[in-house]
C-alpha cells in the first residue's frame, strides 16, 4: 500500500504548497530542539524527501552522516534520486539493520502513527532506543487525538473519510500526549520537552492551497504561506493541545 501511495504522490506532485509549509514548520521545530555537530542522524521515513523538499536540507546541516529509512520501495527510490548523498535504506522501523547505539539523533515525524495496533508503536520505540546512543536525542511527532479532526477521523469509517477528502491515505492508531510520553519513557528515553505542533486547520488549508496552485501565482503562494505560518502563534495559547495536528516530544536516551 505504501509503495502505491508514494508512487502516486511523486507522480502527481500532490499538495505542493501544503507540503512546503509542513516542511518549513518541521524544520523550524528541528532547529529549536536539535543542535548541530552530531556524529550520525537517522530519519524514520523518506516520504517528505520523495514528494517535496523534505527535511534533509535541514538535517544535513546537523550531521555529516544522515541516514533515513522507509518501508516503501518507490518512496526510497524517489528520495535517492533527489538526494543521492542521503543514505537511504529500505526497511521497517520495527526491525532496522543498524548496530546498537548507531545514532546520536533520531528524527521520527509522523511515522509511528500509521500502524494498526498500539503494540507496534511500543515495538518501534524500543527499536529506536536500541539504535540511539546513550544520551542521544529523539524528536518524535504523532497525530494528536485531542485535535477534533483527528478525533473525528478515529470515530468515522475510513472509506467515508477518503471519499470526503478528509484523509489523503490510510491512517493508523496514535497516542495522546500522556500515554505517548509514557510509551517513550518505557522504551528507555527521558522526555525533556513537549509541544503541540502544526496548528492551521489542515483540511481547509490543503483545499485553499490547491486552488492557489492552479492560479500559478508566486505572490499568492507567498501570501498563503505567511497566513499558514501565522497559525503557529496558536501554540502560545492554552488551547494549543486542541488546535495542534501533532504532538511533538523531545527525549534523551537514558
Amino acid at each position: 500500500m505504501w509503495s502505491d501511495v508514494g508512487a502516486d504522490w511523486i507522480e502527481q506532485s500532490r499538495d505542493r504548497i501544503w507540503r512546503h509549509h509542513s516542511d518549513l514548520m518541521t524544520r523550524a521545530l528541528i532547529e529549536d530542539w536539535i543542535p548541530a555537530g552530531n556524529t550520525a542522524l537517522l530519519k524514520t521515513d523518506l516520504f517528505d524527501e520523495a514528494v517535496s523538499d523534505g527535511l534533509y536540507p535541514k538535517l544535513q546541516t546537523l550531521s555529516t552522516d544522515v541516514h533515513a529509512i522507509d518501508v516503501a520501495a518507490d518512496t526510497v527510490d524517489g528520495a535517492r534520486k533527489k538526494y543521492p548523498a542521503l543514505k537511504s535504506h529500505l526497511c521497517d522501523v520495527r526491525d532496522m539493520p543498524f548496530e546498537d547505539g548507531a545514532f546520536d539523533v533520531v528524527v521520527s515525524t509522523s511515522t509511528l502513527d500509521h500502524f494498526e495496533d498500539v503494540a507496534d508503536i511500543h515495538r518501534a520505540l524500543k527499536e529506536l532506543r536500541r539504535v540511539t546512543a546513550l544520551g542521544g536525542r529523539l524528536l518524535i511527532t504523532l497525530d494528536n487525538p485531542q485535535n477534533p479532526k483527528i478525533a473525528m477521523r478515529a470515530a468515522l469509517p475510513e472509506s467515508f473519510l477518503m471519499k470526503a477528502g478528509l484523509v489523503p491515505y490510510h491512517c493508523g492508531v496514535t497516542l495522546a500526549r500522556a500515554p505517548m510520553t509514557a510509551a517513550v519513557e518505557a522504551a528507555g528515553f527521558e522526555v525533556v520537552a513537549s509541544r503541540a505542533f502544526l496548528h492551521c486547520p489542515r483540511v481547509l488549508a490543503v483545499k485553499v492551497a490547491a486552488m492557489v496552485e492552479k492560479l500559478s501565482s508566486p505572490t499568492l503562494e507567498s501570501g498563503l504561506l505567511r497566513v499558514l505560518r501565522g497559525f503557529e502563534h496558536l501554540d502560545r495559547l492554552p488551547t494549543r493541545w486542541w488546535t495542534g495536528h501533532f504532538t511533538a516530544l523531545l527525549a534523551k536516551a537514558s
